[in-house]
């Protein structure tokens, strides 16, 4: 897929402002700092799109992108930055909540993880509740240009043996690099072949 378009839409901080229109929207998620303006920007091919801060937890409501004026792409906030308040934690979680188990129009979301670290406890717990609810996902490596080829391979290795103690299959998985613009393409294919399913399979996918 070649995006020609990217337009911001909107900012949400209730489901009930996101666009109401049926246009289907592919979140993108991670903990905090883990890159995920990054790669947005690199997706679209638009510096400064999403905004790139250096302080985690910038990002606090829901941000919609309208891509190619067929599709959103959507910027969820981030979860597990211990510097923001209990009082807005919460609110952050029921927002992400919220929108993953509710929002019908979402079709796929992205999760991202630092690929230099070892599994951590919170994605994998949010992972959990994504197969719980039902929710489609897809797991981003990011920064994987930040390891040599066998530490990467060792990672990603490990972090799908964690995975396999609960989940029967893998989810898709992608490994990125938004500063030597690596695995964009890839991402981009798989969004492109889930617009051509039927529109009833996003309810099927639920």
């Amino acid at each position: 897929m070649k995006i020609a378009s990217a337009q911001f839409r909107c900012s949400s901080q209730r489901l009930n402002q996101i666009p109401g229109d049926d246009l289907r929207e592919f979140a993108f998620i991670g903990r905090s700092n883990v890159g995920k303006s990054s790669l947005i920007n690199m997706l679209t091919g638009v510096q400064g799109l999403a905004k790139v801060s250096g302080t985690p937890g910038k990002t606090r409501l829901i941000n919609h992108f309208l891509i190619n004026r067929n599709w959103y792409l959507v910027d969820l906030p981030g979860y597990g930055y211990a510097r923001v308040s209990k009082t807005t934690r919460g609110e952050f979680s029921k927002l992400i909540t919220d929108y993953v188990t509710k929002c019908h129009k979402m079709y796929f979301l992205f999760v991202l993880v630092d690929a230099r670290l070892e599994p951590q406890k919170i994605d994998l717990d949010f992972m959990t509740m994504l197969g719980e609810e039902g929710i489609p996902f897809g797991i981003v490596f990011t920064k994987i240009d930040k390891l040599g080829t066998n530490q990467l391979a060792s990672n990603i290795a490990s972090y799908k043996k964690r995975l396999l103690e609960q989940w029967e299959e893998l989810p898709p998985i992608f490994a990125t690099s938004a500063e030597k613009r690596i695995g964009g393409e890839a991402i981009l294919d798989f969004i492109d072949h889930c617009l051509q399913q039927p529109s009833d399979s996003i309810e099927q996918t639920k």
